[in-house]
């Protein structure tokens, strides 16, 4: 075939891909029928191939330019990124989250695990220092004291705020993180992981709330532990619901199973990271300055005011509205 038949006989196909790539840039998000799609991924291959072609048969150089630029076109409409949803995130984060763990059996289970041990292991530290020692160890004891020996004074410029802001956010995530895949053990992993952090914090409260240095201590931990401590529990509930559901399969395959319950957990988990981003905000440049204990106390009750309302108050709101519309979250499923 000549090239000029070969040109003449391609070019039909080249424009209707052309003419998709067009429409495909003016949809703004909206869905492609399944025939259309599949006739655009058609197109696009031939194209590649033409485009192969033209340049194993030095083809004019016109022609290969124009068939680059449509190859990279079609490319970029088949394969592009999706934005990021702020909608559908909203509606994820403060309808869906909410709803789904104010009926959700792990959170509870994990409040009160989390709350129940964290209270016990302060009184019994605060009762008895070798509780505390066997708990932390004589040499965590020691760099706590002398953490905490100094009353807080503030932090010199905002610079150091920043950078203290992203180290808590970095660590304490990873914290979170942890307590989210060890509940991939079955939910005991996840359990495990509730006792001994909620252990491990509470006998430290205990031993420093009995010492000389209580208020320096309280002075620093007050304003960011409300956001810090939920955000643990958070994380951990979403890992325990993911182990339960390899227990509790509700009839479908444990990789069925463990898939539904990911839909549910996978945003539960990114409310708790931004628990976290919050909660080492505040210990950035709230918690370490030589503002009032007062005002750090008004920081730790409104805090709390704003979890209660979001996992009860929202919650329950949508809970119970009915058919609460999805804007574009994951359908629910019965609590497991």
């Amino acid at each position: 075939m000549k090239v000029s038949e070969l040109i003449q006989s391609r070019q039909k196909h080249w424009r209707e891909l052309e003419q998709r790539c067009s429409a495909l840039e003016n949809l703004s998000g909206r869905r492609v029928r399944a025939e259309a799609g599949t006739r655009f991924a058609a197109l696009y291959r031939a194209a590649c191939a033409d485009l192969a072609l033209a340049d194993a048969y030095h083809l004019p150089p016109a022609t290969v330019q124009y068939l680059h630029q449509l190859v990279g076109r079609a490319h970029n409409q088949l394969y592009r990124t999706r934005a990021f949803a702020v909608r559908k995130w909203y509606g994820e984060l403060f309808i869906n989250v909410p709803r789904r763990l104010y009926r959700d059996r792990s959170f509870r289970l994990a409040l009160a695990i989390f709350w129940g041990v964290f209270i016990l292991s302060s009184l019994m530290a605060f009762s008895s220092p070798d509780y505390a020692d066997r708990i932390l160890g004589q040499d965590f004891m020691e760099a706590l004291e002398e953490m905490y020996s100094q009353p807080v004074a503030g932090r010199s410029d905002g610079a150091t705020g920043m950078l203290a802001t992203g180290f808590y956010t970095i660590h304490n995530t990873s914290i979170g993180l942890r307590c989210f895949a060890f509940g991939l053990v079955f939910g005991i992993g996840g359990l495990f992981a509730l006792v001994f952090n909620a252990s491990v914090l509470g006998a430290a409260f205990g031993h420093m709330a009995g010492g000389p240095h209580a208020g320096n201590f309280f002075h620093f931990v007050t304003a960011h532990g409300p956001f810090e401590l939920t955000a643990i529990v958070l994380a951990a509930a979403a890992g325990m619901r993911l182990g339960f559901s390899l227990v509790d399969t509700g009839g479908y395959t444990r990789a069925a199973a463990l898939r539904r319950a990911a839909t549910e957990a996978v945003p539960s988990v990114a409310a708790a990271v931004l628990l976290f981003l919050l909660a080492a905000v505040i210990e950035g440049f709230l918690s370490p300055s030589a503002a009032p204990y007062a005002v750090k106390l008004a920081a730790a009750v409104a805090s709390c005011i704003l979890l209660v309302f979001y996992f009860v108050g929202l919650g329950r709101r949508h809970a119970f509205a009915g058919e609460t519309p999805s804007l574009g979250g994951a359908a629910g499923i019965p609590p497991g």
